[in-house]
Order: structure tokens, then sequence, then C-alpha cells
């Protein structure tokens, strides 16, 4: 079975997989259609991911078919073509119990813990697929990135016309402006990159754009009167701009970090303190989530058609994905086409 693995950081070949056989009871086979390239896929293979051995095959961004489906699997079918939930819980730990699987103590992501996506075919619960009648593959594999951004959104609770802000305009950066949009929430950006900036002026709708970190602030307290923003996205996962947040958020007000790093966030207590301030960590996302954005795709509510910049087949991946982490190609979201349909 054709496979791509990620041999050691920088070095990804194409490789040959066992075939995942017949699934047992509540699991089903899915042929991988498509994967979605993130930024987890980036620091792999940069060697700056956490929690992440080597070799792995990666891939959690999946647009897959039902191949077939073991005992006691309702609601699945052969033929479906289903978004995959690729966060394998335990089910019974403390988060489990509260409904909270997408930090699960025990929990095992597919393509960081564990083999993902990047091979023919693999197994998985039944329970983390979710069908579309209407979606293509290419589609249903951006569910994962735009869930990211639904549950970081569902945690900080931004109201109709709160003054948010979202640092950071890439993948996850605009999910969490498509879902505060949804929400009603009157959304600045501060991306320091001109062209990820036009591009969300332009594909979403941002009028407020702060490109200057010299005058962020300022700008920042002259867009909300002097306030500041109640609601803070930090998704970029860079230390600097993780600790200067902080100094962007309003007195009574929320900072949720979004994007991952392997370091520590320090800030001043007292300034901290003197705000009351609430900071909140979003962690994948929940199964509710990719329902949701599955039925918001499908009513056109979400609209998918801005966000895959770039593609490769897997003949031209090893060469194609080097090139992809080149701001200078300008990519918003890669996509990998193992299956050849839409």
């Amino acid at each position: 079975m054709k496979s791509i693995t990620l041999k050691e950081p920088g070095s990804f070949e194409l490789t040959t997989s066992a075939d995942p056989g017949d699934p047992g009871e509540g699991m089903a086979r899915i042929r991988i259609d498509k994967v979605g390239i993130c930024g987890t896929d980036l620091h792999a293979f940069r060697g700056r991911q956490p929690f992440f051995e080597y070799p792995r095959i990666l891939g959690h961004e999946l647009g897959v078919v039902v191949e077939a489906v073991g005992p006691d699997v309702d609601g699945i079918a052969v033929g479906d073509r289903c978004a995959v939930e690729p966060y394998l819980n335990c089910g019974t730990c403390i988060a489990c119990r509260a409904g909270k699987e997408n930090c699960c103590t025990q929990l095992r992501v597919l393509g960081v813990h564990i083999d993902g996506g990047m091979r023919e075919s693999i197994v998985v619960p039944a329970s983390k697929l979710h069908r579309s009648e209407t979606l293509q593959t290419q589609q249903l594999a951006l569910v994962e990135t735009l869930g990211i951004g639904a549950h970081a959104v569902d945690r900080t609770q931004p109201g109709q016309d709160e003054k948010v802000l979202v640092i950071g305009a890439g993948p996850i950066g605009l999910s969490v402006i498509q879902f505060a949009k949804v929400r009603g929430a009157d959304v600045a950006l501060l991306e320091l990159n001109p062209d990820r900036g036009a591009f969300a002026r332009e594909q979403f709708g941002i009028t407020t754009l702060l490109r200057d970190l010299d005058t962020a602030l300022r700008d920042l307290e002259e867009w909300t009167d002097g306030d500041l923003p109640t609601a803070v996205f930090d998704a970029t996962g860079n230390p600097a701009s993780m600790r200067s947040a902080f100094s962007c958020v309003a007195s009574g007000g929320r900072l949720t970090f979004v994007g991952l790093v392997q370091d520590e966030i320090s800030f001043s207590d007292p300034e901290f303190h003197r705000r009351e301030m609430t900071i909140l960590a979003s962690r994948n996302a929940r199964s509710d989530d990719f329902r949701r954005i599955v039925s918001l795709i499908e009513s056109g509510d979400v609209n998918t058609e801005p966000w895959i910049t770039h593609r490769s087949d897997y003949d031209g991946f090893v060469e194609a994905f080097p090139g992809w982490l080149d701001p200078e190609a300008r990519v918003v979201k890669a996509m990998l086409d193992l299956g050849g349909s839409a």
C-alpha cells in the first residue's frame, strides 16, 4: 500500500505500508482521498513539533471514502464521503467523562502520536467519521482545520459586535476569523506578512488590518475608542507574539492561545491582575464542532472556496513539500491528492 513517511526532520520518502485489514467491531476502513497540510506537518518537518517521534506517517486533515464497515456500525455505509475526527480518545478519563474528548489525558492524534493518513487506507472508529451527501472530499479535508478555529471561538464566546483581535493569518487564524464572524463579532487582524494580510482582507472581509508592531497598540486603542479589544486570539505559535498579546487585551478581557509552541510563555503578573484577565488554551476540536462545520459548509454559511491554494499528487509530494515552507510561495492551504476524485 502506497504511503508517505517523514523519516526524520527534513526528509520525506515515498514508502509502502501494510494493508490495514478488515474493520473490527465499531470500526470502519476508509480510503484516503485528500489530505490537508497544516502547521503541525510543517513543524514536524522542521523538527519543532512537541510530542512527536520519527519516523511518522503524517496526515490528520482527511477527506475520505468509506471502503468497509465492521459489526455494530450505524449511520456510516460503504461509499460515504466523510471528514475524519483524528483525535482518538480513551472515553473514560476525567476530560472524556466531561465531554471534552479533545483534551483526553490519553489522547492520540492521527499523524502526530500515531501514524496518520498519508497512505491509501486506514481503519478508524466509525464514530470519528462525519459524513456528507453533498460535500467533496477536498471540502471535508478542511473540516479539521476549521474545527480548530470554531472550538477556539466557542471557548472564548465573543458576542455580537464585540471587538475581537486575531493575531496571525495562517490557516488557524483564518479559521478563527471565519467563526468569530459567524458569531457577529467585529474582527481586526494583526498580521505582519503583507500577502497574508491582503488575502484575509480580500477573502474574509477584514477591514481593520494592523501591519506594524510599533503602532499596533495605538491603532487598537483608536479602533476601540481607547478600550482595547475584549477578546484576543493569538494564532501564531510564536513565543514573542504570545507574550506581547497580553498588552492587547482590555481590562476584564480574554486572551485565547490557539497556536502551540515548544517553549515557555511568561507575562507580568501585576499587569495580568490589574486587568483581571482571563487566559484560555484551546486544543483541537470536539465531535460537535465537526458535525456543525459540515452542516455550515453544506448550507453555504461557511465558504471553503478561498482555502486551497496549492496541490500535489502522491508522486510529486516529496519535491513539492519543502517549497510550501517558503513564504514567497504564499501558501494558505496545501492539499495532497491521493485518490484523484473531487
